[in-house]
């Protein structure tokens, strides 16, 4: 049987041997569920000089990579226990990470060249993970070993991004410490979904008819607690409506995957839809009785599926025309996992679209799980930001005014990626959007940096700046919770932008900038802009007080000041604290 690659897989299989042939360094492929990873796994183990490895977390995957290697009329081995085969003697083994690390004896071959982990985003940083334990004893065999991973959600719940940076994107997205060096390519759902390759996700919030779990915080482990989300179940009482509008919206569907909180929510969701046509899948349930009834979905024979914590990867029913969320997700990375389920194409059916019921207020947008932070709370978006130094435009979230021009972002660092220039290597832009300042160096650091990437001072947390403030008779520290901004003029009669804080008992501290010329100008936005700027890097240059006060709206003010008595009389402004996240209250805004 011939198999022919989509475009797109083959410009995937060129990138991965592109970047091979450069480096030893690890990469992985971003591709959304349904793009045929498997066949893109299989083409890179036909063309391997060297013997190949291909991991996956379950018995499914394994066997679905399997299956599309054998489609080339190519053998390979399988070695995975819930498969019943342990095999490991031909150049390409598809294997279980779970099975292969127990026995890592059969992989003892230097001939192993090229690793392939499928669903990467599961690799934990843990050097004593299944997946480490087995990069790091082949890595001992064969030190020039190439490892790519891939998945359609390279992120990780406290992790962030899994690579460090995009290559088609000229982008840095995780950090240097990130498994994964590079993104060697991506394939966006909106691209996918615009070429035919993919249904039309199409998502309905219900809020008025849906739990509440907003209250809900993940426990140490990322995860919610199960219990939990039951008490929210238990205390809302409307799933017997919740599953009464789910019927009715898929009336004319297929296909219907139901997402639950808990096996017991699960049991009570099943037992609210017709019997003839349901089947409960939870981790209880015997293999056995599992693929049954999945073969009964996958035949039609069964209009709903409903399941907990299961069916997230390696399930493929393109007839899947309906996915109803009645549990949060903690994560974009689950929540894109789960939606993958319903995006693929069926033309026995002739599925045009994929319904996303979400019956739990998950915050999270189909079109763009592109980033990794956290939603902040209110009305936040992703904008688009120019680095001053590169010009690399950066997505943020961030706030807009009513004609779309960016006020506030929340961003740190420049994202950009800097090609070297002849032999030399490229590296991150180094632009910074907000950061501390080194007392010693006086060079730029993140915020919540410990030490000086410039000199490796230690910096001083801002706990211990207040602490050693608070201690000092000739110091004041100031709660912020507001600013005003008034023109006065100095003794000469010349204007003068001051600029005061309060704190909420009316205490006040001021500053003041002339902005008559160039000089003061510079100073004034050194100083006095980048900090204060909602929306730093903003290309804005004020030449008169009047305008910095027309414009306010720009402008935030810092958490706490800490001034110093100067001539046992005035009090001179020595240190403002933004972004403060630590152990003393900050000040209520004043308003």
């Amino acid at each position: 049987m011939s198999v022919t690659l989509r475009p797109y897989q083959q410009e995937a299989v060129t990138r991965v041997l592109d970047w091979f042939r450069q480096t030893s360094q690890p990469g992985l492929l971003c591709l959304p569920t349904g793009a045929g990873k498997s066949l893109v796994i299989a083409e890179l183990a036909r063309l391997a000089r060297g013997r190949v490895l291909v991991l996956a977390h379950v018995r499914e995957l394994v066997e679905q990579n399997a299956a599309k290697y054998a489609a080339y009329g190519l053998e390979a081995d399988i070695f995975s226990a819930g498969l019943g085969k342990k095999e490991a003697a031909r150049q390409v083994v598809f294997g279980s990470v779970q099975s292969v690390v127990r026995h890592l004896e059969h992989f003892e071959d230097a001939g192993f060249t090229l690793v392939v982990i499928d669903e990467c985003h599961r690799i934990s940083p843990q050097e004593d993970s299944g997946y480490q334990k087995i990069l790091a004893f082949l890595h001992q065999l064969n030190p020039q070993l190439k490892v790519l991973g891939l998945t359609a959600t390279p992120y990780r719940l406290g992790q962030g991004f899994i690579y460090y940076r995009h290559l088609q994107q000229q982008a840095v997205r995780g950090t240097e410490e990130a498994f994964f060096q590079a993104c060697l390519y991506e394939l966006p759902l909106r691209w996918m979904v615009s070429k035919g390759y993919l249904v039309k996700p199409v998502k309905m919030d219900m809020a008025l008819l849906a739990y509440d779990f907003s209250a809900l915080t993940p426990q140490a482990s990322g995860h919610f607690s199960q219990d939990e989300m039951q008490a929210v179940v238990d205390s809302s009482r409307i799933t017997p409506a919740i599953v009464a509008d789910l019927q009715r919206r898929a009336e004319k569907r297929q296909g219907v995957m139901v997402f639950c909180a808990s096996v017991r929510h699960a049991r009570e969701v099943a037992s609210l839809l017709p019997e003839e046509a349901t089947a409960l899948i939870t981790g209880e349930l015997k293999s056995s009785e599992r693929e049954a009834l999945i073969r009964q979905f996958k035949r039609r024979e069964l209009k709903y599926l409903v399941n907990v914590s299961v069916l997230t990867t390696g399930f493929d029913a393109p007839h899947v025309d309906v996915i109803a969320l009645l549990r949060p997700t903690e994560s974009v990375s689950l929540y894109q996992q789960i939606l993958g389920r319903g995006l693929r194409l069926s033309p026995e059916t002739d599925k045009q679209d994929c319904l996303l019921l979400d019956y739990a207020g998950n915050p999270w947008d189909p079109w763009a799980p592109e980033i990794a932070d956290p939603k902040p709370k209110g009305a936040t978006e992703l904008v688009q930001v120019l680095c001053p130094a590169c010009g690399f435009a950066n997505s943020f979230w961030g706030k807009t005014t009513a004609d779309g021009e960016v006020i506030e972002h929340y961003g740190r660092r420049c994202q950009g990626w800097l090609d070297g220039v002849d032999d030399q290597a490229g590296q991150a832009c180094d632009f910074r959007f907000r950061f501390r300042t080194c007392p010693e160096c006086g060079g730029e650091a993140d915020i919540a940096a410990r030490s000086c990437p410039h000199c490796d001072a230690i910096l001083i947390d801002a706990d211990q700046q207040l602490k050693q403030a608070l201690q000092l008779r000739d110091a004041r520290v100031l709660r912020v919770s507001g600013m005003t901004l008034e023109v006065c003029l100095n003794g000469r009669g010349l204007k003068r932008l001051k600029v005061s804080y309060y704190d909420e008992e009316g205490l006040s501290l001021s500053d003041w900038y002339g902005l008559e010329t160039p000089a003061q100008r510079q100073v004034f936005e050194k100083v006095f802009l980048r900090e204060h700027l909602r929306a730093p890097g903003l290309q804005w240059s004020p030449q008169t007080p009047e305008e910095v006060i027309a414009n306010q709206e720009y402008l935030r003010y810092p958490d706490f000041v800490i001034a110093r008595k100067l001539h046992k009389k005035h009090w001179r402004i020595q240190k403002k604290l933004f972004d403060y996240q630590g152990r003393y209250r900050t000040g209520i805004a004043a308003g």
